[in-house]
């Protein structure tokens, strides 16, 4: 099989069309996100569904395809993290592949990994590109633990795991809930639901 063979089986019509839906679903939690002020994030919905549903590679792409449009949309910001949504992504496809997907224990787990990865992607963004400071809700959480003593770094470290870890536990519970439940005919042809489901 040629490496294009290869491409376009794993970016067949099916999980093109995903990636879509994916991207929608992203943008308009971030969204709500940014409208609200929340401490959590609500962004990783339809990239997390994908690359539990399409693997790693679709994943990483739909996550990063995300932050990429809704920075030239409305939030140049969300561009910046776009490596960080793409890590989200490929974490999550990987996970699933080494079976951390099958039991809502493992999910468990699983936010909690995919929160430890992309925080050593963000902070060095959310440090060296915005001094710390982005406008989410979590941004008195950095000044807290500026307050407290610690460095800029440790203080964008400690909020970005803290703040991702129960948005990225809550968002993996529900998406594998939800892909759990879906009926045969729309999760028809994504083969890499075997390694949840399987």
């Amino acid at each position: 099989m040629t490496e294009a063979v290869a491409v376009r089986e794993q970016f067949n019509t099916r999980v093109l069309t995903l990636i879509a839906v994916a991207i929608v679903i992203n943008i308009v939690g971030g969204q709500i996100n940014d409208a609200l002020h929340l401490p959590v994030f609500l962004d990783s919905f339809g990239t997390i569904l994908v690359g539990l549903l399409a693997g790693p590679i679709a994943g990483g792409a739909a996550g990063l395809l995300t932050n990429l449009i809704w920075g030239l949309i409305t939030n140049p910001v969300a561009a910046a993290f776009a490596p960080v949504a793409l890590v989200i992504g490929v974490a999550t496809g990987l996970l699933a592949r080494f079976g951390l997907f099958r039991q809502i224990w493992q999910v468990v787990i699983s936010g909690v990994i995919i929160a430890a990865v992309l925080t050593v992607v963000a902070v060095p963004i959310q440090v060296y590109l915005f001094g710390g400071v982005t406008g989410a809700g979590s941004d008195f959480a950095v000044a807290y633990f500026s307050q407290l003593g610690q460095t800029l770094f440790s203080s964008v470290a400690l909020t970005v795991f803290g703040s991702n870890v129960a948005d990225k536990v809550i968002t993996a519970v529900i998406v594998w809930l939800i892909v759990k439940r879906l009926p045969e005919r729309l999760t028809h042809g994504f083969s890499h639901l075997k390694y949840t489901r399987g």
